[in-house]
Order: structure tokens, then sequence, then C-alpha cells
């Protein structure tokens, strides 16, 4: 991968290989090696968005102090005169790799080695699901489901909070499903 982007000290940074930056001061010695948390993964003509799906290490090189910046307060025809200073803690880093993580590795691994489900798998996997619910229900994110809540029916609503209260328990499914059921019964 050519670039990542890493979050460090609650700052986003995008770098590559080889890369030195300065952060905010890190509570890791000179030369000890960290893996910060990696936000995306790009180049080559693709991106990995999945958090967790890179691995980015990077060694810490030593702390220092940022520019001195100073600060002058003044007041005219008082003789009112402050100045004061600020010089940031920072700690420089290098990035030493940027690579594919064990989590992908370890899915694309599970997907080739999964075995066919019987029928009778399939039959557990349909009783399961609460009839009546919309259909893709399961892959659906809260906001799709607050978009389109509104147009369901009223038992289509009733099986999907029921599903979502034995499986997925989502708090802003929920809500949703809640009051497009309200709104339904002051229709009614």
């Amino acid at each position: 991968m050519t670039y990542a982007i890493i979050k460090v000290a609650g700052k986003q940074y995008r770098v590559r290989e080889g890369e030195r930056l300065l952060v905010d001061r890190l509570p890791e010695d000179d030369g000890a090696t960290f893996a910060p948390t990696v936000l995306l993964v790009g180049g080559n003509g693709d991106t990995q968005l999945e958090p967790g799906d890179g691995v980015v290490t990077a060694t810490v090189l030593g702390a220092t102090k940022g520019p001195k910046i100073r600060i002058g307060k003044y007041k005219k025809r008082t003789g009112y005169k402050k100045h004061t200073g600020f010089r940031a803690s920072l700690t420089q880093i290098q990035i030493e790799s940027i690579g594919a993580g064990k989590a992908s590795r370890s899915a694309s691994k599970s997907k080739a080695e999964t075995p066919v489900e019987t029928k009778a798998e399939l039959s557990e996997a349909a009783d399961e699901r609460v009839k009546g619910m919309p259909s893709g229900y399961e892959d659906m994110t809260v906001a799709e489901i607050k978009e389109a809540s509104s147009d369901w029916n009223r038992p289509m609503l009733t099986a999907a909070l029921e599903y979502e209260q034995a499986h997925a328990n989502r708090k802003g499914a929920l809500a949703a499903l809640e009051s497009a059921l309200a709104e339904k019964e002051g229709d009614s």
C-alpha cells in the first residue's frame, strides 16, 4: 500500500513508509515501536475503509520541543506591557511499515474454508427470522431503518421491532421503529 491515514494522540495524519513526523507528546520511550490506530489504507487504485484491516508500525525517535511562540500584550498610554511564550512538547516518530493486517488475511481464509450450508441449517436460519419482516432488514443500518420505516405497514414494523429486541437490540433502530409505530397508531 502507498499511504495510510492514522490517528495518533487524537489527531489524524496521512503517512507513507519511511516518513518522519512530529506529533503531540507520547508516553512511549525513545526507540519504542507502537501501532497507531489505522483509519484508512490506500494506494494503487484501491482503499480499505474498514478500521483494523491495515497495520502501521511506527518507531519513536525522541522527544522534542516545538517552535517558541511569543505572546505580547500592550495597552497604550498606561505603560502596561506583558510578554510570555509557549513551546509545545512534541514527539518525533518514523513510520516503519504499512501493510495488510492479520484481520483481512484471516477473513479471506475463513471465507475459503467455510463449508456449504446444508438444507437443515438454512431452514433453521429461516425459522429464526421473524415472519412479516421487511426483506433485507438484517443487513440494514440504523439510518436506512429510520428512512424506510415510514413506508412500512404496522405488521412489518412490529415484526422488525420483535426481531430487533430479540437479536440486534440497537438503540437507534428501536427508537425509530417505536416512533414509526406511534405515528401509525396516531393516524388510525
